[in-house]
């Protein structure tokens, strides 16, 4: 996994400013610690951080290649699963390569079938060609949007980069935020709008979606999209599509040059990727497996069950590892230092973020990497098979709201009366919630309960899976550590988007079919354990230490969060007892001390990024 990030410019020649690249590639250095690269001509500049992974002498990016009179250069962050296919059929219509990388594969697939080539590609990417003959400049994102890709137009230039500090790094792009901005802070996040870079005309290429920039300008193009259509099959072949499906997604996703590891939780989702992963490599002679899971100081102690959280993790994490004969490492993180990065990982996510859940990621990483450069996880099962509170408890299926954001009024009591009497930052939530329902791909038939499933199923796969996705990419990228998610194998969320909820909801349990199709994949209490989402700290010492956090940034007067909230309403919630309060106002985990930390790193990234607010 890398970092890419450049420019286009029709007015000025780029070749002559190899400092702005050059910082602007400096800025993604975490992302790709292994190598650095720049191409020029005359309107192009690409730049390129390197994580080598498969082929680390062959791989070197931009890459450039040749065809007639054409030159072609790439910069491409990703990882292609289904490169070897791809190279033999490229090799019959005549192409030799230099390399064993995907890169190359990749290059010569684009200048071979041009746009087209993306309907051939399995796996996870965004990459950046430069047609020097065209003078085109093209760019796509994976179909999920599990890697990440932001662009910027300013007068005659085109600036695009891995993450948000690649393109504000360009002179050209101020670190504004209008009032939409501070909506999609303060009124959706930790979640983002698809396509908003929050930033004052920065925007993401949504996932799914291609790009052409030329002198006749920009034209966006989305190549795949969920397709409703009835499904035909009975439970029986259903739970076997979906078992063989998954099975071949981990497989493939097993490829690697370096040490490879999967992340253990002992929940179905990370058990079976373990199951199916340890026993490639015993029918491989690769070993044992490694595997990671994450704990916290005393959460034995302070860990309390309630309806969004179970049970804990360990004894689960033991049963499995020992089960499968894996090599398990247990990284255990103490409370003050997952409070004392929450800076740390504003920084790395360029926003505001899932506070403790973020850090702990960030820190779990970390440790990782001192092992493992590659690690393979079970974000996305969730979404895609209906895992998530939202999809069985009756107010949360009919709540007119994103379900994991309840009661998106009350976030107006955080805020400075011109913010809270502001219409368009009030409504924002709603508008946006009216737009993505209307983006559903309806199927003609379907009784309101099944509609509303699949209204449930689209949000979760648009607006809450991105989310997690943006986390798991720039937390573990800060170390450069690759993570590769088989449950977003775009064949699978195909196939599983038509499944009808009834057999998706088997014996009215959570991810009922999935549990079903692993049957002799997982032992049985490990297969229907009831789901439990990422693991946390409980201990108190949290709240402690994010309450002194905000409480120092409300008595400092040159803190940029003052002017946006209301200080004496903050102040009061973070001393009373409210705060202590662990259900969730965001998705299952962010409660009371959450809401503390997500402040703290509002007030971080203001800082960080010296943001200049325009109302």
């Amino acid at each position: 996994m890398c970092g890419i990030t450049g420019w286009v410019d029709w007015e000025n020649d780029v070749s002559q400013r190899p400092e702005v690249l050059q910082a602007m590639v400096k800025t993604l250095a975490l992302r790709g610690p292994d190598d650095s690269g720049t191409y020029f001509s005359r309107q192009a500049a690409l730049g390129h951080r390197r994580l080598s992974v498969v082929d680390l002498e062959g791989g070197r990016q931009p890459m450039v290649r040749h065809r007639g009179d054409s030159s072609y250069a790439i910069t491409y962050n990703g990882e292609l699963y289904n490169t070897s296919d791809l190279r033999g059929e490229l090799m019959s219509h005549g192409h030799m390569f230099t390399s064993n990388s995907d890169t190359e594969v990749l290059l010569k697939a684009y200048i071979e079938w041009g746009p087209q080539c993306l309907e051939r590609l399995n796996g996870i990417f965004a990459f950046a060609v430069w047609d020097e003959k065209k003078q085109t400049l093209f760019m796509a994102r994976d179909r999920l949007g599990v890697k990440p890709l932001f662009y910027a137009r300013r007068g005659s230039s085109f600036i695009f980069g891995s993450e948000l500090k690649a393109v504000l790094c360009h002179p050209a792009v101020e670190p504004e935020v209008t009032i939409e901005g501070l909506a999609e802070i303060f009124m959706i996040g930790p979640a983002r709008t698809p396509g908003h870079g929050v930033f004052r005309d920065v925007a993401e290429l949504r996932p799914g979606y291609c790009l052409k920039f030329d002198r006749n300008g920009l034209v966006c193009h989305q190549y795949w999209s969920l397709k409703s259509h009835p499904h035909e099959q009975d439970f029986l072949t259903t739970t076997s599509m979906v078992g063989d499906i998954f099975r071949d997604a981990v497989r493939r996703q097993l490829i690697s040059d370096v040490p490879l590891c999967t992340l253990l939780s002992g929940g179905l989702d990370s058990s079976a990727i373990t199951a199916i992963a340890a026993t490639a490599y015993e029918q491989e002679g690769r070993g044992r497996l490694d595997t990671y899971s994450v704990e916290y100081v005393d959460n034995d102690k302070y860990f309390q069950e309630h309806s969004f959280q179970p049970n804990r993790d360990a004894p689960w994490v033991e049963r499995v590892a020992g089960y499968f004969d894996t090599c398990h490492h247990e990284i255990l993180l103490d409370t003050p230092e997952l409070a004392g990065v929450l800076e740390n990982a504003a920084r790395a996510r360029d926003l505001p973020g899932m506070a403790d859940v973020d850090t702990s990621l960030y820190l779990f990483s970390r440790e990782i990497k001192k092992g493992a450069t590659v690690g393979i996880s079970g974000e996305c099962a969730d979404e895609v098979f209906g895992g998530y509170p939202w999809f069985y408890r009756e107010e949360m299926v009919k709540a007119d709201s994103f379900p994991w954001s309840p009661r998106p009024e009350d976030r107006l009591e955080w805020l400075c009366p011109e913010l809270r009497d502001n219409h368009d930052l009030r409504d924002y939530p709603r508008w946006r919630y009216r737009e993505a329902l209307a983006e559903v791909p309806r199927l003609e038939g379907e009784d309101a309960e099944a509609t509303r499933m699949r209204e449930i199923s689209y949000l979760s796969l648009t607006r809450w899976m991105p989310t997690l996705l943006d986390r798991k990419d720039r937390m573990s990228m800060a170390w450069g550590l690759e993570l590769r998610v088989p449950f977003c194998d775009h064949r699978l969320v195909d196939y599983v988007w038509n499944v009808p909820w009834a057999m998706k909801n088997y014996l009215n349990r959570e991810k009922g079919l999935l549990r079903h199709a692993l049957t002799g994949t997982l032992p049985e209490d490990v297969q229907w354990r009831r789901k439990s989402p990422y693991p946390k700290t409980h201990n108190p010492s949290f709240l402690l230490a994010v309450q002194t956090k905000l409480l120092a940034a409300l008595d400092d007067p040159s803190s940029p969060l003052l002017p946006l909230i209301d200080t004496a309403k903050i102040r009061q919630f973070a001393e009373s007892d409210a705060a202590k309060s662990p259900f969730p106002w965001f998705g299952q985990l962010m409660g009371g001390p959450q809401l503390l930390a997500y402040l703290v790193q509002v007030n971080a990234w203001l800082q960080q990024n010296k943001v200049r607010i325009v109302l």
